[in-house]
C-alpha cells in the first residue's frame, strides 16, 4: 500500500468517528530567531505535520494521535493527516501536495579540542507501513517527489559518494560517485535530477570561541568551506561540477554565505539556486543546469531564501518572513513580482505549500515561548489554524528537537 493509499484509508475510516474541535490558538506567537553573531546569520527550521482532513475555516483538532474530518466552511479544502498528539509524529503526516517525508535530529559531537560537528539522525518514511523509521547510517537525506527513493550521504561529511536509497526495503539500490565531495543534496521538482552542494569540509563543524563575558562558545566557523555544485542526472550518474566561489569576509554582500549553505533546484526545476548572506543584507544566485550565471527567474528574483516555502503551486504567491505580532503571530506573503507584501498570513515560520492558498508552518502555543512550537496549517485570507503535530520541547537546544523534511507527494 502506498503512502496516498494510507491517506485516503485514514480519512475513509476515520472521518464519522471525531468529535467537533475545541475552540482556540495562540493568541501571542513570538518569532523564531535563534541567536547568532554574525558568525551563524540564519538557519532554518522545517515543518512537519499530522494526518486532518480540514478546511481552512476549521478550529483546532483533539490533542490525540489524529485523526480526519471533512472540511468545513470557507476558503477551500485541504486534505490533511495530523498528528496533534505526536511530537515527532510516529507516522504519516501530510497537508495537500506534500507529506513529511523525514525528519531528523541533531546532536554535538566533538572531533578534537576545539572542534564539535553538529550531526544529524534521520528518520525515514517507510512507504509500506506509513511510519518513521530510525536510519542511523545517513549524515544527510534528500526524500524524492513520490516518497519512494531518497539520496542519502553516508557519516563522515563531506563524501565521496551519494547513495540512492529504497525507501520501502532500506537497501541502496546504487551508489554514485562524485569528483568534488558533497555535504548537500535536493532533488529537482520532476526527482529525475540531484543537485549536490560541495565543501571542503563537513559543513556542520562547530569552532571553540569565546563569548563576550569569556565563556566558551561554540559556534559556526566565519568563513564556508563550500566551493560548488554538481547537477547530476539520476538513472546515468552524470553530471558536470561547478565551482564557485565564496568570501571571507562576513561584510562582504558579494559572496559571504554560511557555513552550510546549500543549492536547490528553483519552481520548474530549469536552474539551481542559492542565497548569499552578508550583514549588507542578502542575495540570490542562479544557475542553469550547465553551471552558467543566470538572471532570476521573474517570478523568483525576490525569494527570501531562508523561508523554505517560496514560491506557491500556481506561481501567484511568494512565502515571506515573520511579520511579528500585529496579527497575533504571522508572517508575509509578497507579491513574487515586485516583493511587495500583500498579505500577512497565520504562523511564524512557513515551510511548504500544501495548496495554493494554504501552507505548514511552524506556530507557537498560547505560552508565548518562541521555542515551544507545533507544526500548522495556515491559510491566506483566513485567521483560522489547523493543529498538524504537538509541539517541539522549548528548550533552545539541537538534540531532540526535531526538524521536518516536506516532499510533494
Amino acid at each position: 500500500m502506498n503512502v496516498d493509499e494510507l491517506v485516503r484509508d485514514a480519512l475513509r475510516e476515520q472521518a464519522a468517528e471525531l468529535t467537533a474541535p475545541g475552540p482556540g490558538f495562540a493568541d501571542r506567537v513570538l518569532a523564531v530567531r535563534r541567536r547568532r553573531r554574525v558568525r551563524g546569520l540564519v538557519a532554518v527550521a522545517a515543518a512537519t505535520a499530522a494526518v486532518i482532513t480540514v478546511s481552512v475555516g476549521v478550529p483546532a483538532l483533539d490533542s490525540g494521535g489524529g485523526g480526519t474530518r471533512p472540511s468545513g466552511g470557507g476558503v477551500g479544502q485541504t486534505e490533511v493527516v495530523a498528528r496533534t498528539g505526536q511530537s515527532p509524529p510516529r507516522e504519516l503526516l501530510a497537508a495537500g501536495d506534500v507529506a513529511m517525508g523525514a525528519y531528523f535530529t541533531t546532536e554535538k559531537v566533538r572531533r578534537s579540542e576545539d572542534r564539535l560537528v553538529s550531526e544529524r539522525t534521520y528518520w525515514l518514511l517507510d512507504p509500506g507501513t506509513g511510519k518513521y523509521e530510525k536510519d542511523d547510517r545517513w549524515s544527510f537525506a534528500a526524500v524524492a517527489p513520490g516518497l519512494r527513493t531518497a539520496a542519502v550521504l553516508e557519516r563522515e561529511l563531506p563524501a565521496g559518494r551519494i547513495g540512492l536509497l529504497d525507501l520501502a526495503s532500506g537497501e541502496v539500490k546504487r551508489w554514485i560517485p562524485v569528483d568534488h565531495e558533497v555535504g548537500g543534496l535536493a532533488f529537482s521538482p520532476d526527482g529525475r535530477r540531484l543537485v549536490a552542494t560541495t565543501y571542503g569540509e563537513d559543513p556542520g563543524l562547530l569552532v571553540k570561541t569565546q563569548d563576550s563575558d569569556g565563556s566558551v562558545v561554540w559556534d559556526l566557523p566565519l568563513t564556508s568551506s563550500r566551493n560548488g555544485f554538481q547537477v547530476i542526472d539520476v538513472a546515468s550518474g552524470a553530471g558536470t561540477w561547478t565551482e564557485v566561489r565564496t568570501s571571507d569576509d562576513p561584510l562582504d554582500p558579494a559572496g559571504f554565505v554560511n557555513a552550510r549553505q546549500d543549492f536547490a533546484f528553483n519552481a520548474d526545476g530549469r536552474f539551481v539556486w542559492a542565497g548569499r548572506a552578508a550583514s549588507g543584507g542578502a542575495a540570490l544566485d542562479f544557475f542553469d543546469l550547465d553551471g552558467n550565471a543566470v538572471v532570476p527567474p521573474a517570478r523568483e528574483a525576490h525569494l527570501v531564501w531562508h523561508v523554505d516555502a517560496g514560491l506557491s503551486p500556481d506561481g501567484q504567491r511568494l512565502a515571506g518572513d515573520f511579520a511579528g505580532k500585529t496579527r497575533k503571530t504571522s508572517s508575509w506573503i509578497l507579491d513574487p513580482r515586485t516583493g511587495e507584501q500583500v498579505a500577512e498570513v497565520r504562523g511564524q515560520q512557513l515551510l511548504a505549500w500544501a495548496d495554493s492558498d494554504s501552507l505548514v508552518a511552524w506556530d507557537i502555543g498560547a505560552d508565548g515561548d518562541e521555542f515551544h512550537q507545533r507544526l500548522v496549517l495556515v491559510t491566506v485570507g483566513s485567521d483560522k489554524v489547523v493543529p498538524l503535530s504537538g509541539f517541539r520541547s522549548p528548550k533552545d537546544d539541537t538534540k531532540g528537537r526535531w526538524e521536518p523534511v516536506f516532499v510533494r507527494r
